[in-house]
């Protein structure tokens, strides 16, 4: 999961448990994760690219905003 890229369809921010979509490539979909901000800043407002920096099996992801 590290490393993959989606967007934020739940605003993801400080004390905020949001919401992502991921690209899965094995699985050939997206699927929705619960997403946390990997590091201290603003939030993530619905629509912003992320990329996963760490991953808690089943579910729950942490993002920071992918720099294009």
């Amino acid at each position: 999961m590290i490393g993959y890229t989606g967007r934020v369809t739940g605003k993801v921010g400080a004390g905020l448990v949001g919401e992502v979509m991921l690209a899965v490539p094995e699985r050939q979909s997206s699927e929705a994760f619960l997403a946390h901000l990997a590091l201290p800043g603003d939030p993530l407002p619905i629509g912003t690219p992320v990329v996963v920096v760490e991953y808690q099996p089943p579910r729950t992801v942490y993002v920071a905003p992918a720099v294009a």
